[in-house]
């Protein structure tokens, strides 16, 4: 059975900095790609960065150089660093992995990032 777990959310001052971490376990097939998505209240669930086995990153243009991701597709392990963090990054923010030839998705439960002004 596949699990995500994320961690490293919580609470912190506009200007702060969180990393948050997402391990899984049970995969057994090739990761195509890692990667984090968010939802704020009352709005659908963004892709925010995401990390392809070709090394390839893309982000959300609202956190270029801001957030980093990062991690070990051999470890199956994802970072997202975030920097400079602002009340509208204030979501809850999910893991996600696409693996083998089927391209499935898995989903983490998320963990709540708040920042408060």
């Amino acid at each position: 059975q596949v699990q995500l777990v994320e961690s490293g959310g919580g609470l912190v001052q506009a200007g702060g900095s969180l990393r948050l971490s997402c391990t899984t376990s049970g995969i057994i097939s090739r990761i195509n790609a890692m990667g984090w998505h968010r939802q704020a209240p009352g709005k659908q669930r963004e892709l925010v960065a995401i990390s392809t086995t070709g090394d390839s990153t893309n982000y959300a243009d609202s956190v270029k150089g801001r957030f980093t991701i990062s991690g070990d597709n051999a470890k199956k392990l994802v970072y997202l660093q975030m920097n400079s963090l602002k009340p509208e990054d204030t979501a809850v923010y999910y893991c996600n992995v696409n693996v083998g030839i089927t391209r499935r998705d898995y989903w983490g439960q998320g963990t709540q990032v708040t920042v408060s002004s």
